[in-house]
């Protein structure tokens, strides 16, 4: 899941950084010795400890000796403004997403010319092309995009086929769907609507998107009251008021009432999937039939990726890329190094850490244009259990995992605001308004309404 609290603390501290030199520098490079400094929001230990073993391998090949920081989410704000102070960056950061790669390039901390030559080294056709221009701006490369999660929409197929129903792509066939797969305990969807939680802000913007709805307009105009975001809001309303359970869903209530078999579609991420396959002890499928079967539940799950509305012109979803960046200030050539081995010869390691959580955004190399697809697949999913993503899911659904990066969309990326984007994480409007609306606070033009005018004070606090 994105990290929606630091990264509007991180712009308003980015502002003030130059005025901050007397800031210490917590685990910022080491100073010119010729060590490289990597940051990584990958920060679990179990993570740190696989990546430290493919940095002891690059070490090993190339001399160059690496100082790796897992840096925890509500420090990353901390650390990034005090090395910004002192002048004393990290060389590479790495598992950045979208908004954090965008508000950095802002400030002028990125060296966005290695990264341009990082990806032109390894191949821009051996990338995914939806995943470079999200990493963008214009021509400039702002940072060499690694992997990728998917929000989905996860459907029981046994109660679909049973019910005739056709795969809930668009907004006509889920509402229907929604509509008769509401009867005795069973709801005919489950989606976040609490309002301090960015997971409720994906879910809509999953939706919205295939609408055609955008925060903002070409040019920076906040766009959120338009007509087809009015729609996409009302379209979420008559979801929780008639097909869904009652009160505050989050992203926890809505695993949970899906993996108890109370629920007949859930939109949540790509993480779901290993969790759906039994490989996570404390989040376990607990529907009826999985007693006999825990796998049942995987076994009678299919998802849609993109998802489109009446005034979309094609369907649309939410994503995550996450990227490596290259500091401002970098040891350039070790840096450039260190990243195209990450992206080379220790990619298949990094996608291990979480397959399903960490979609390959460069599918191959110039000799096999799927060496990387190939080999995730195969990687072993799961915490308490391992078991390939193939083995336990159809190839199809695999095979959907992997293209639905192709329809990837994001709100103000391609538009220019991302620093807009970032600062919107940090007070939650669409979060605040979807709650306000399915609480029967506002009806859904009246959310759209309180949602543009939140995010246009947002964007004019930035100026």
């Amino acid at each position: 899941m994105t990290r929606p609290g630091w990264i509007a603390t991180l712009l308003a501290a980015l502002l003030c950084a130059t005025v901050l030199a007397g800031c210490s520098d917590d685990g910022s490079s080491d100073g010119g010795d010729g060590t490289l400094t990597v940051w990584s929001l990958e920060n679990q230990a179990d993570r740190v400890a696989a990546t430290q073993k493919v940095i002891a391998e690059f070490t090993k090949s190339t001399g160059i000796e690496v100082k790796y920081v897992g840096v925890d989410e509500n420090q990353f704000t901390k650390l990034v403004t005090a090395a910004a102070a002192s002048g004393d960056l990290p060389d590479v950061m790495g598992a950045l997403p979208l908004t954090a790669l965008w508000s950095l390039n802002a400030n002028e901390l990125l060296d966005t010319g290695s990264a341009g030559d990082v990806l032109n080294s390894l191949g821009t056709d051996t990338f995914n092309q939806r995943a470079l221009t999200l990493t963008k701006d214009g021509d400039k490369v702002l940072g060499v995009p690694s992997d990728a999660w998917a929000q989905l929409l996860f459907y029981r197929t046994d109660l679909f086929q049973k019910a005739g129903l056709t795969a809930p792509e668009t907004y006509d066939a889920i509402t229907a769907a929604a509509k008769k797969l509401t009867t005795g305990g069973q709801v005919g969807i489950t989606a976040a609507t609490v309002a301090n939680d960015g997971f409720t802000a994906q879910t809509f913007e999953h939706l919205a998107l295939g609408n055609d709805c955008e925060l903002v307009e070409d040019g920076g105009k906040v766009a959120i009251d338009s007509d087809k975001c009015v729609g996409a809001f009302e379209f979420y309303d008559n979801l929780i008021k008639t097909s869904s359970v009652k009160g505050a869903q989050s992203v926890d209530s809505t695993r949970a009432t899906y993996f108890s078999g109370r629920a007949a579609m859930v939109i949540w991420s790509s993480f779901l999937l290993d969790e759906l396959a039994g490989l996570r002890a404390d989040a376990l499928p607990n529907c009826p039939q999985c007693k006999a079967d825990p796998t049942y539940l995987a076994k009678n799950t299919g998802v849609v990726t993109a998802i489109k509305g009446p005034d979309g012109a094609k369907p649309a979803q939410f994503g995550e890329i996450v990227s490596w960046a290259i500091g401002a200030d970098a040891q350039t050539e070790n840096a450039k190094k260190f990243v195209e081995f990450m992206m080379g010869d220790g990619y298949t390691r990094w996608l291990a850490q979480a397959p399903e959580g960490k979609v390959p955004v460069r599918t191959g190399d110039s000799s096999n244009q799927n060496a990387y697809v190939d080999a995730w697949r195969k990687l072993p999913a799961g915490v308490d259990k391992k078991a390939p993503l193939d083995t336990v899911y159809p190839a199809a659904l695999v095979d959907q995992l992997v293209s639905s990066v192709d329809t990837f969309g994001r709100w103000g990326i391609e538009q220019g605001e991302g620093r807009l984007v970032g600062a919107t994480l940090g007070e939650l409007p669409v979060a605040k308004a979807v709650n306000a609306m399915t609480s029967g606070q506002v009806d859904p033009a009246g959310a759209a309404k309180q949602c543009q005018e939140q995010v246009q004070d947002i964007k004019e606090g930035l100026e």
